[in-house]
């Protein structure tokens, strides 16, 4: 479960059992965890995450989405 980046009080991280599931990645606030595809990029799961702090991870999403898409590729495909 390789920690991606972390900002503020959130980490993005893939699992390595996923393999067969679209490029994705998954997010850490407090005790909740939430999982956004990538392309395109939308909410997938949500366990505990509030609303307005979706909000701030999706736009930490967009805004970082081709780290994130080339760190899952090279993740995924080592």
């Amino acid at each position: 479960m390789p920690t991606i980046m972390r900002i503020g009080p959130y980490r993005f991280f893939f699992y390595s059992n996923e393999k067969g599931e679209p490029p994705h990645v998954h997010v850490d606030y407090l005790d909740g965890n939430a999982k956004f595809w990538l392309e395109p990029i939308l909410l997938a799961s949500n366990k505990g995450i509030p609303p307005i702090r979706l909000r701030e991870i999706e736009k930490l999403v967009r805004e970082h989405r081709f780290f994130l898409r080339g760190k899952y590729d090279e993740y995924h495909n080592s």
